[in-house]
């Protein structure tokens, strides 16, 4: 008995000493998230993004950041389209992309997803044009190797990639009316459309545009971010199915969202703010002081950025509040003159947040324990 009780306490204190350090860790791990951010530098851009620029992308993996820079026409000497291609790790410049046509949507594809190519790199990078085109190019060699018609009048806008199907699914957001292109990897063919009536509406009538789209791995459809409809006008978020290229559900947001995320716990978050549930689909809740167009969910630190014109507001996605809001510029008059965004991405491997503001270039964010390396300090 006494042999029983000699060995039971020790264990007692054990657990409670693991206990103490593993809430200790957790206290700490916590603080460390909520630390405040800092402005790393600015990556000079030539033609410092005053000629417009739209969607960017990272690719943790490769450690490159991807943005859709329109060109300056008006520079002397003129500035053509182009991607900006940026060094995550050493937040230096590379050489850039050329493109046929300004640029909109960038989304990057890995070559891993390729059934006979297993090579853990960015293979490919989709970019929707203004001349209502998909420009596919080669990372390796970067080169067009496809430009792809969506037969549209206008531009063709943000992407999406279900990597299972092997679909691209781009969205001709400004066209009458506004419809949305599935199109083939494999084949590099358009396999069919979507098109949106109900998102031209009013009196007199107005294109509403479609917005940010994202897949979902879990119910293999993919979310479509509609700034209203004449059935919802305060916007919707719609599920899309792959394989019968039609709208399955649709959600009615309280805020016309342009942004759209996929975040922890299958729920979808707006750029206005709704929070959606995707299995029960319902409002979990409305995080106030957000807002913009593109946003971006950074696995590294759960958090969404929002690109909000002069600020970007971050959202803690635990608990869906929202933990700070970074100023990154100012307006002005003329307009013109004016420092903003509308396009953010991250680097989960660092976490450094990439935000593209005009006549500056690209502003690199980080919390206060980044080392300039890309590591944190201990």
């Amino acid at each position: 008995m006494n042999h029983k009780r000699l060995f039971a306490l020790p264990v007692g204190v054990f657990a409670v000493i693991l206990l103490a350090l593993f809430t200790a860790a957790r206290a700490d791990e916590d603080h460390d998230r909520l630390g405040p951010y800092k402005l790393l530098n600015t990556i000079p851009v030539p033609g410092d993004l005053i000629g417009g620029f739209d969607i960017s992308w990272v690719d943790s993996e490769a450690g490159r950041y991807y943005l859709a820079d329109r060109g300056n026409a008006t520079a002397v000497p003129p500035i053509a389209p182009r991607i900006d291609v940026v060094d995550t790790k050493h937040n230096k410049l590379l050489a850039p992309i050329p493109l046929l046509f300004a640029p909109n949507g960038v989304v990057a594809i890995r070559r891993s997803n390729d059934d006979d190519d297993d090579r853990d790199e960015a293979g490919e990078l989709w970019v929707g044009d203004l001349n209502s085109h998909a420009e596919v190019i080669d990372l390796r060699t970067k080169s067009i190797v496809a430009n792809i018609n969506t037969m549209g009048t206008a531009r063709a806008d943000e992407l999406a990639y279900d990597p299972l199907d092997r679909l691209i699914l781009i969205a001709n957001d400004n066209d009458l009316p506004p419809f949305v292109t599935f199109i083939s990897t494999k084949t590099r063919m358009v396999v069919g459309q979507l098109k949106f009536p109900q998102a031209v509406f009013g009196t007199p009538a107005t294109n509403h545009g479609l917005e940010q789209s994202v897949w979902d791995s879990r119910t293999r459809k993919f979310y479509l971010a509609v700034p209203g409809t004449s059935a919802h006008t305060a916007g919707e978020v719609d599920e899309i199915d792959p394989h019968t290229m039609l709208v399955t559900r649709i959600f009615a947001t309280t805020c016309n969202p342009a942004g759209l995320a996929l975040v922890p716990g299958q729920h979808l978050v707006t750029s206005c703010g709704d929070v959606i549930d995707v299995k029960t689909w319902s409002l979990v809740t409305h995080v106030a002081g957000t807002g913009g167009d593109e946003i971006w969910f950074n696995p590294g630190d759960e958090r969404v950025y929002f690109g909000n014109f002069f600020t970007i507001p971050v959202v803690d996605t635990d608990t869906n509040t929202l933990v700070t809001t970074l100023t990154v510029g100012f307006t002005a008059t003329p307009f013109s003159n004016a420092h903003f965004t509308h396009s953010v991405a991250a680097d989960s491997e660092n976490n450094r947040i990439f935000v593209p503001v005009t006549h500056e270039g690209v502003k690199v964010y980080t919390d206060d324990r980044d080392d300039h390396d890309g590591h944190h300090e201990e």
